[in-house]
């Protein structure tokens, strides 16, 4: 079976392009419909910080944050 492509390196290439035509004409075809509504993840951080100020608060929480979220992006 596999002889013949070996011997025929053609009829090898003829396939693969026609199966790469019918993969590209299958996602043009195929409704969007069938597939969900993909949402990005969300995240809700509720922080209590006592005795400083909002003004603190805005300073040092999402610098905090971010890196704290960066490292462990890095660790997984």
């Amino acid at each position: 079976m596999f002889k013949i492509f070996l011997k025929r390196p053609v009829v090898v290439i003829a396939l693969s392009l026609m199966f790469l035509f019918m993969g590209i004409l299958a996602m043009k075809t195929l409704p969007i419909s069938q597939f969900p509504d993909i949402a990005p993840p969300r995240v809700a951080i509720s922080i209590s910080f006592p005795g400083s100020s909002a003004d603190v608060l805005v300073k040092l929480v999402p610098d905090y944050l971010r890196t704290r979220c960066q490292w462990r992006a890095r660790h997984e």
